[in-house]
């Protein structure tokens, strides 16, 4: 099955430049997928947060997140798969800014 309510979000860092592609059917859960790159902190309090620019692509739209990342234990029911430590992360959204160009 083909989701075609997926967009694709590309990164961007302080000068503009577009350093990675996160898809989602929102951006806040692109935002999500981009978060969890961060480097985790001990726990949710002790997170920084870092400010992440999500352009949606074929659009001039950039998408202001903070999002910031920890490590947890696995719930009891895990997956064998799984490590027994997890990154969560969380956003919340700042705003949206349209570019004058791409």
């Amino acid at each position: 099955m083909v989701d075609d309510d997926k967009r694709n979000f590309a990164l961007r860092d302080d000068i503009g430049n577009e350093t990675s592609v996160f898809s989602g059917r929102t951006p806040r859960q692109a935002a999500l997928k981009a978060a969890r790159r961060l480097e985790p902190a001990k726990s949710e309090q002790q997170a920084e947060h870092v400010e992440l620019r999500l352009r949606e692509k074929g659009t001039k739209k950039v998408h202001i997140y903070d999002g910031w990342a920890w490590t947890e234990t696995a719930p009891d029911d895990k997956p064998g798969w799984m490590p027994s430590e997890i990154t969560e992360a969380n956003v919340s959204k700042k705003g949206i800014e349209h570019l004058d160009s791409i």
